[in-house]
């Protein structure tokens, strides 16, 4: 593994030993991605570069527009995930990969909670990535599932991973409660597109198994 900083996020990059193994960067809460990058290794998912991204300004960095709390004690969102993504491609990415063996055969971008809802906006910004993960992805988001319908990405992914828990729709909160229904409506709306995509389901709320179903996405994307 090495890392570097940079406008104050820390980048760690755990390299494949493979020449040309795909490569994932991952936007991450708490810096769980030694954890998922084991985690992924375990399941025997193929060989690949795993970047994962921290000391994010999470309500700020991965949404897309401001929106006012979504819930109680929560902070606003302030929009600032077109910056952010300028970072990325503009530095992140070609600094990661001056550190890695050979070209990626390809790039995929992935993340959990709101940074699986920044992973699906990055699409439609770009066209550096050819396969997202949005794991528990926060597509309640107001204004999101609209956006996806009325607009084409820079470039349509060749395969998209989507999961939930089955209870996080079941709450009270009128925002957070169409995130299930959302899901499944961007789910169809890529299959209808011709694109590889699954949906799945899984036990428990949204805090439950974060690594472990993150590092599941990773590898679905990955076996494709």
């Amino acid at each position: 593994m090495c890392t570097f900083s940079t406008k104050g996020k820390t980048i760690s990059i755990f390299p494949s030993f493979e020449v040309t193994a795909p490569i994932i960067y991952l936007n991450t809460f708490s810096n769980e991605g030694q954890k998922v990058f084991e985690a992924a290794q375990a399941a025997g998912c193929p060989p690949f570069t795993l970047v994962a991204i921290s000391d994010l300004d999470w309500n700020h960095d991965m949404v897309p527009w401001d929106s006012p709390p979504a819930f109680k004690n929560a902070e606003p969102c302030t929009g600032g995930a077109d910056d952010y993504l300028q970072l990325i491609t503009e530095e992140i990415i070609p600094t990661a990969e001056k550190e890695i063996n050979g070209v990626p055969r390809w790039r995929g971008i992935a993340g959990y909670s709101l940074a699986g809802l920044f992973a699906l906006y990055a699409i439609y910004q770009t066209d550096l990535f050819s396969r997202v993960g949005s794991m528990s992805g926060s597509l309640w988001f107001p204004g999101m599932k609209d956006y996806i319908f009325s607009r084409e990405p820079k470039r349509w992914p060749d395969c998209t991973y989507f999961s939930l828990g089955n209870k996080e729709s079941k709450t009270r909160n009128p925002v957070l409660r169409s995130v299930q229904q959302n899901t499944e409506e961007i789910y169809a709306f890529y299959q209808s597109r011709g694109i590889e995509t699954v949906f799945q389901l899984n036990p428990g709320n949204h805090y439950n198994h974060v690594v472990e179903r993150t590092a599941v996405g990773l590898c679905w994307l990955l076996s494709r």
